[in-house]
């Protein structure tokens, strides 16, 4: 099963973002693996509906793991348990959220202060399930504590299948540069697949990833905010194919695949709602952009919104 982890490109989660709809664009520009929004191990103890939508997935978009976060053991892998049989490849246990909510219950990066509650938190979960389990981590919760290749030598020892390893610290959240040193020494550290994640955001970017940290796999998170096709570039990068950035008209395309798919899965209301975001990432740096997103943001009907894509860059 770790060739699940090994050369693989990898959608990293994103709360928001990275959900079923999202996840099939990225699949069919060539993303490799998936992973859902993170959800609530006692959100789905309580019977949450919100996490229920949270856990849908697509035959098409595997191999797909589910990323849960929460901070006891026993709540997590009582949860892993029951979701075993709902077409997951792996779970994934999130270990980096740097959101203060999540943080001061314990949870996300709170965790990498406590490598001893990681390996109980792995192990726990390792054996409830059949299926793989992995971690997403950081560097460190602060650059004074950088501690990411003992936290993952603590999940490997709980029974982690890989490790993925956000270069940056809690408190740097997403800001500054992703200091891809840490990844290698995490490599270093121990014998299961590492993943890779932080700024890359391009074939060159991944390419140096690889070579200056040794890591099995590479993950792409924010770099796919309107951008699916960046997986597509970055595969035929690596074949030594010259791709050029998408057309205004194929972005229109997209948009319009993305539009009809939220509000598919999702109902109008809240489809559209949820796309306004998309526009704002999906229009960056094109002529009349502000004037689109203002647009879009008081938009309610999906026909609204589909006329809006087609006067985008005129």
């Amino acid at each position: 099963m770790s060739d699940i982890f090994s050369d693989k490109l990898i959608l990293g989660p994103m709360a928001g973002i990275t959900d079923l709809p999202f996840r099939i664009l990225c699949k069919e520009q060539g993303a490799d693996v998936m992973i859902t929004e993170m959800v609530s191990a006692k959100g789905l103890m309580y019977g949450s509906k919100k996490t229920e939508i949270l856990l849908k997935t697509d035959p098409k978009e595997s191999p797909v793991g589910l990323q849960l976060f929460g901070s006891d053991p026993d709540i997590l892998a009582g949860e892993a348990a029951k979701l075993t049989g709902r077409g997951f490849d792996f779970i994934d246990i999130n270990m980096g959220c740097p959101v203060p909510k999540i943080v001061n219950n314990g949870e996300g990066s709170a965790l990498m202060k406590n490598p001893e509650l990681v390996e109980k938190i792995v192990k726990a979960v390792s054996d409830a399930i059949s299926i793989p389990v992995t971690v997403k981590i950081r560097a460190g919760f602060t650059k004074d504590t950088i501690n990411a290749p003992e936290v993952a030598a603590a999940a490997e020892s709980g029974g982690a299948a890989a490790v993925a390893v956000h270069a940056r610290t809690r408190e740097e959240y997403y800001s500054g540069k992703a200091d891809w040193s840490v990844i290698r020494n995490v490599k270093q550290t121990v014998s299961i697949p590492v993943i890779g994640n932080g700024d890359v955001r391009s074939v060159e970017d991944y390419i140096r990833m690889k070579e200056e940290t040794g890591c099995d796999s590479v993950m792409i998170a924010r770099a796919a905010k309107g951008n699916p096709w960046i997986f597509h570039e970055i595969k035929e990068g690596l074949k030594g194919n010259k791709i050029e950035k998408p057309s205004i008209e194929e972005k229109r395309e997209m948009m319009i695949r993305h539009i009809n798919l939220m509000v598919e899965e999702k109902g109008e209301y809240i489809g559209v709602r949820e796309m306004r975001k998309h526009f704002a990432w999906y229009t960056e740096g094109i002529y009349n952009a502000a004037k689109i997103r203002r647009r879009a943001s008081e938009i309610e009907k999906t026909e609204e919104l589909l006329e809006l894509v087609n006067i985008i860059g005129t």
